[in-house]
């Protein structure tokens, strides 16, 4: 026979989880929640696509960059966009409360995420490089394309991971569900971000 502490820790974690279910987990709050954010990345993605028209000039003084913009977009979505996830994950688990430098669960997941980008940063300038010349097209050359591959992506990175932690720490605090904000709503800014950083990435690697 169960205990009666055991059966009140029972009937609590059932009320617990049934409002984790109506507040947070239902279809409504689903919807509610993400559609708003869902309709911005939709327009956020037309304002890359109009920042990457205004990229003419660059596209032409710098062959292969148009062969890394996709992966530079992908890139720094993806990263940001799994930051966002696993700081909500950690909210959610009481790991991160505000925005502390001291708390090791929020500085390794910002420090893992643009040492990753990094990382990735000089494998898509170095892919990007062969591919071009895969494809029969010159290339700019592995170093500049690197170069600008890194600078956009530390400078976005850095941007990015400062809104992911505002976000999801804030939307949280206001009682939304930061699974289903901070994912879209850090893609579409990761879009836009990494567009611009990359255009002045390639403006400032053509005056070199």
């Amino acid at each position: 026979m169960p205990s009666e502490s055991q059966r009140d820790e029972d009937v609590f974690e059932s009320q617990f989880i049934d409002m984790y279910l109506s507040e947070y987990a239902s279809i409504s709050s689903i919807v509610r929640e993400a559609l708003p954010f869902e309709l911005l990345a939709t327009v956020g993605g037309v304002i890359a696509g109009i920042i990457l028209s205004g990229m003419t000039n660059e596209l032409e003084m710098i062959p292969g960059l148009l062969v890394i913009y996709p992966g530079v977009l992908g890139l720094r979505g993806n990263v940001s966009s799994t930051l966002g996830s696993r700081l909500g994950s950690a909210i959610h688990m009481g790991l991160i409360t505000d925005i502390d430098r001291n708390n090791p669960e929020l500085t390794n997941n910002i420090s893992g995420s643009l040492l990753l980008g990094f990382i990735m940063a000089i494998v898509l300038g170095v892919l990007g490089h062969f591919v071009t010349l895969a494809l029969g097209f010159e290339s700019a050359g592995i170093f500049k394309l690197v170069l600008i591959c890194a600078i956009s992506a530390l400078t976005s990175g850095v941007i990015l991971s400062f809104v992911a932690v505002l976000l999801a720490i804030g939307t949280f605090r206001y009682g939304f569900d930061p699974d289903n904000v901070v994912t879209p709503s850090i893609a579409t800014i990761g879009d836009i971000v990494s567009m611009l950083m990359l255009f002045l990435s390639a403006k400032l690697v053509v005056m070199l």
